[in-house]
């Protein structure tokens, strides 16, 4: 049977077509009928003609019905059809009667395939295609497309224009860009004789420009390209299909090949050099880079911005490279400290803390790993408590400690490792400080003062364990310690009880405070309780910091301690005893100490490792005195807080120094430890004992207490005239500069005079080679400047007379109302002398040793420059410092030595002395006289480029309020300052109302994100001093919400901070109970339960 039936006769009857009808036998179908097709034909159209009539006639349905189910009686066949016709499917053994047509007719159509493009992909057989060719085509000039046009069989939608901030636009403007070059010149051609250099046109307007194609397919010339391509069967080239591609703003083939050269370049040299740890942490921040750039490993926009998005994704692939690192690298601990770094956001904590016991456990010698360890435990606030914080440092320096005297001979010693056992103790008490356990903290500095200035010569041999043992039956004896009265030492004590001990007397001492009552610590019961609360907590803090110990004498024992947290037992400080054999760390540990209880030093915590120290909000608000910027910087605020003074943040001091039981546990300590120091150190430990009076008056003088500043005042020159009693300091010039500046502060300038007059008559000899006159003569020098406050000539100044007398080195004569012009002349030759002698030898000293040392110049320079500022004008100054600045910065070898390294304890170097004298002396001028301030900024600029941490330098380049680029906390506090200038602005006279017509400016929105960045870097994410800035701000601004969780944001980075609560508690007063539970929790010092609160309330 034919395929075709409809010309099956024309076939059939051609006879000459019989050959060619066998050839073609392959169409005709032999199991196809042509009665069973007309059959199917004549009833599909009298259906059509039935339904037709009956849409024309209004016959009703069940006529049709009728006349239906009478066709159907006519033929059984088909009524057997029907009954399984209606949309059901059965199985062909369910057939009560066989039959030849095993099929069925859907006459219920499927709108499925009207809205589709096919049919249900159930119902097609899958398979895939191998490749896109098909049989009877020329592979080469022939193709056949499978796939639908558009992505996905959809009709892209069109693309909105992209902005500037869109991810395209940003990966073109980070990707290379291709200059357009201009073409050779032809060979034949002179480049001079040309009057242009062509330049070749872009590639778009060249294919524009050219050929469209033949003109039989475009006559007109109104096809594009591609549809000139088109209609000649061709298609577009592969080059002009990435291009269409592509979408735009995309970067190019350069920065994809740039980074696939890099990444090449990142796996070769670590093929070649698997053990270089820099390529590997290098290759490790590349992959930020990788991520965020523009190429192939960034993808298309919305995976990359997923990507970026995703920073689990990036810190698994880095901690990918980093294993793969330490498995090259086993003992390198860089790596493994990076990796532990990253995996700090991806293990849990318990994991964490068992990777980092087992780090310190294959490297105990390594002192900056234990740093790290250390505020590791510190800020974990899951497994964060007191106790166990307190238990790893004493692990940490038995174990380094073990390590240094040769006792743990399986790792060797480190250089530096004595500094860093003197810092890792320093941050142990101060941690204790800032968790309100300060009489942990006073006992860990007794004993160590103890332990090494005590020792008694019979154990200095033996190792540092066994000295502690030894040390334990002193410290558990009850005797008098450092700072107690009748305190003797470890070493007496050891000697008496070898022959028996000594009894105890017991006389009562007559200096004792029973008289002084306690008084009620409530001082308002209408305050709410929190406020309550903060006041007994914050009194406590500032009488109760020292230990107690039962006095014998009274018949006291343990049992009589109130609060059994004030007993400090051994186990707490024993493991962190330490031996300092280096003199210079000896003498440091007692400034230290003195320093801890307030007193000014040189102990300066410059580097940024000490940021978690820093808790005193004075760093930024103190300090800076406009109306006597000469003087003003002559005490340095190191920015920690000392003992007894924990409160909130911006709280008033309750008093200037300690309690009374702490000024005399620090004057004890002076007394006991100034016998055993050298004749330097007693100087020096004199010189800050003054120091310490004379801050407390300036402290007094900015409150304006006059009463309290005259008791102080009198205690104070009391002091000073006792230490300048003693024979070893008769001709000590350092404290008569400070016992006359005390004098000068209390407004007693001529007693002040008087005193200078007889130090300078003292040491007048020695004239400009005595570095202590030289600084006398400086500051009496600047007080008078400050003093005449306006232009006064040369010849009337008494600050003339005093440089002038110091230049001439012969005797001495208080100031009469005129200076000599000839004597003026010799003494700038003098100076100019002595200047000159000083660049000779600085010249002479160059090296990398002299790097830092101090040549004692800066009194030479200073007294010089202000010379030359007062007889011939500030140009001349500013030339002076120049001139020795550039001297000794020729005898430093490399330019980064002069900046503090980590471990530098001692005062800043010559070179910042001169950089702020210098800043000081512009700021001065530009405040009385009209000058510029374009060379006190560059100046500032300068010196703060080198000197970084110099907290003076900062205060004077905030003054200036310029723009460019400053610390995170100057930053703040400047942006801080200037908003509360423009709030009192806004605000009329009257309280509370607001000029409408200034809108809120965006100060606060440029400080919120200042304290965003500052605590997203490494070391302002554990600065104390930070959080509690950024808390106070947010509440003050009134978002109390965001304000409360970043209280708990900081729990996270500083949880054993106490005044941090404290704050929280001031801040949040509705969520006290809370807090206090919180604190009880990770067991900080909590002196003041609320319990005890109610019963204060209710006597």
């Amino acid at each position: 049977m034919a395929l075709f039936p409809a010309f099956l006769g024309l076939s059939s009857g051609n006879s000459s077509n019989e050959k060619t009808s066998k050839e073609l036998d392959w169409l005709s179908n032999q199991s196809f009928s042509t009665d069973d097709a007309l059959n199917l034909h004549q009833r599909a159209v009298e259906q059509s003609e039935l339904g037709s009539q009956n849409s024309e006639t209004s016959c009703p349905v069940v006529q049709k019905h009728k006349k239906e189910d009478e066709g159907d009686a006519a033929d059984p066949g088909r009524q057997e059809e029907d009954k399984w016709a209606p949309g059901s499917f059965v199985w062909l053994d369910d057939l009560q009667t066989p039959t030849d047509r095993p099929f069925c007719i859907d006459k219920k159509a499927d709108r499925a395939n009207w809205e589709y493009k096919s049919l249900y992909r159930a119902d097609i057989a899958r398979y895939k295609r191998k490749g896109s060719s098909a049989l009877g085509l020329n592979p080469k000039t022939q193709s056949v497309s499978w796939a639908e046009p558009g992505p996905g069989g959809k009709k892209r939608p069109d693309r909105k224009p992209e902005r500037y901030y869109s991810h395209g636009a940003r990966q073109l403007l980070r990707s290379a860009g291709h200059p357009t070059r201009p073409s050779a010149p032809d060979s034949g051609g002179s480049l001079a004789a040309a009057h242009f250099i062509p330049v070749p046109p872009c590639t778009e307007e060249a294919g524009q420009a050219g050929p469209q194609g033949p003109s039989w397919v475009n006559p007109l010339g109104v096809y594009d390209p591609s549809t000139s391509l088109w209609l000649q069967g061709k298609g577009p080239s592969e080059h002009e299909k990435q291009r269409e591609e592509r979408p735009p703003g995309t970067a190019g083939d350069a920065s994809a090949s740039s980074q696939l050269a890099r990444v090449e370049d990142f796996n070769r040299r670590l093929r070649e050099d698997p053990s270089d740890t820099r390529t590997w942490l290098e290759f490790v921040r590349f992959q930020d880079e990788l991520i965020g750039g523009p190429g192939p490993f960034s993808g298309a926009e919305g995976e990359a911005e997923r990507r970026r998005s995703s920073l689990r994704m990036t810190l698994e692939k880095k901690v990918a490279i980093l294993e793969r690192a330490v498995e090259n690298n086993p003992t390198s601990v860089e790596l493994k400290l990076a990796r532990l770094q990253l995996c700090g956001e991806l293990w849990e904590p318990a994991a964490l803390l068992k990777e980092w016991k087992k780090l310190v456990f294959l490297h105990p010698n390594d002192t900056q790993l234990w740093r790290k360890y250390l505020l590791f435990t510190q800020s974990q606030f899951s497994t964060f408590s007191v106790p166990k914080v307190n238990a790893v440092y004493g692990k940490c320096l038995s174990t380094l400690g073990s390590v240094q005297d040769g006792s743990m001979v399986s790792h060797p010693v480190q250089p530096g490792t004595e500094e860093a056992l003197l810092e890792i103790f320093l941050q142990q008490c101060h941690f204790l400080r800032q968790a309100g356990h300060s009489e942990k903290a006073v006992s860990l500095f007794q004993a160590m003062l103890d332990f090494t200035f005590f020792k008694p010569d019979s154990v200095r041999k033996l190792h540092t364990r066994q000295q502690v043992d030894f040390f334990e039956p002193f410290w558990d004896s009850g005797e008098p310690r450092v700072g107690e009265k009748g305190a003797r030492g470890w070493k007496a004590w050891m000697h008496q009880q070898e022959r028996g001990g000594w009894l105890i007397p017991n006389d009562p001492d007559d200096d004792d405070d029973d008289d002084q009552e306690d008084a009620a610590e409530v001082k308002d019961k209408n305050w709410p309780k929190w406020r309550i609360w903060l006041d007994v907590e914050a009194s406590r803090e500032t009488s109760q910091w020292l230990p107690w110990r039962p006095d014998k004498t009274k018949g006291q024992t343990e049992e009589d301690c109130e609060d059994p947290d004030r007993q400090v037992l051994f186990d707490d400080i024993g493991p962190s005893m330490i031996l300092l054999l280096s003199p210079e760390l000896r003498f440091q540990l007692v400034c230290s100490f003195l320093q801890f209880l307030g007193i000014p030093g040189d102990c300066g915590y410059r580097h940024p490792s000490w940021s978690s120290l820093l808790d005193n909000v004075s760093l930024l608000e103190e300090g800076l005195n406009t109306g006597r910027p000469l003087t003003s910087g002559q005490l340095q605020h190191a920015g920690v807080s000392p003992v007894g003074h924990m409160t909130t943040l911006h709280a008033a001091r309750r008093q200037t120094g300690l309690c009374k039981q702490g000024e005399e546990f620090v004057h004890l300590v002076l007394q006991q430890i100034l016998p055993l120091c050298s004749t330097q150190e007693k100087s020096l430990l004199s010189l800050y004992w003054i120091q310490y009076e004379k801050l407390k008056v300036m402290k007094c003088v900015q409150n304006g207490n006059k009463k309290r500043l005259k008791s102080q005042g009198k205690r104070s020159k009391r002091l000073a005239k006792r230490l300048l009693k003693e024979a070893e300091n008769r001709n000590n010039l350092a404290l008569w500069r400070e016992y006359a500046h005390l004098e000068w502060l209390l407004e007693n300038l001529e007693e002040a005079r008087k005193v200078f007059d007889t130090a300078m008559s003292l040491g007048i000899g020695r004239g400009l080679q005595d570095t202590a006159l030289c600084d006398l003569c400086l500051l009496y020098a600047q007080l008078e400047v400050e003093e005449e406050r306006g232009a006064t000539p040369c010849t009337s100044s008494p600050a003339v007379h005093t440089l002038t007398k110091l230049a001439e080195g012969g005797a001495y004569s208080p100031f009469t109302g005129q200076v000599i012009p000839v004597a003026i002349l010799k003494a700038r030759k003098s100076y100019e002398q002595a200047f000159q002698t000083f660049v000779t030898g600085a010249n002479q000293r160059s090296g990398p040793g002299y790097a830092g040392k101090s040549s004692h110049v800066a009194g030479l320079v200073g007294c010089f420059a202000l010379f030359q500022y007062l007889t011939m004008g500030v140009e001349a100054a500013d030339k002076v410092f120049s001139q020795a600045m550039e001297s000794l910065e020729g005898s430093i070898a490399p330019k980064g030595e002069v900046t503090p390294d980590p471990s530098a304890w001692g005062t800043a170097s010559e070179l910042e002395s001169l950089a702020l004298m210098q800043a000081a002396l512009l700021q001065h001028h530009t405040s009385t006289s009209v000058y510029p301030l374009r060379r006190l900024r560059e100046t500032l600029t300068t010196a703060l480029s080198r000197f970084p941490a110099n907290r003076r330098l900062w205060q004077l380049y905030c003054h200036q309020e310029q723009p460019e680029r400053r610390p995170r906390l100057f930053a703040i506090c400047a942006e801080q300052k200037r908003k509360e200038l423009v709030n009192t602005a806004l605000r009329a006279e009257s309280y509370g109302e607001v000029f409408s017509t200034m809108p809120e400016n965006g100060l606060s929105h440029r400080i919120r994100a200042l304290f965003e960045n500052a605590i997203a870097s490494e070391h302002g994410a554990h600065c104390p001093l930070l959080w509690r800035m950024y808390l106070n701000f947010l509440v003050s601004e009134g978002n109390s919400e965001r304000g409360r969780g970043i209280f708990y944001k900081a729990l996270q980075e500083i949880p054993w901070v106490k005044g941090l609560y404290m704050d929280a508690v001031q801040l949040f007063p509705d969520r006290v109970q809370e807090f206090l539970d919180l604190m009880t929790e990770k067991e900080l010092r909590l002196r003041a339960p609320m319990e005890e609160v109610d019963i204060l309330l209710e006597d």
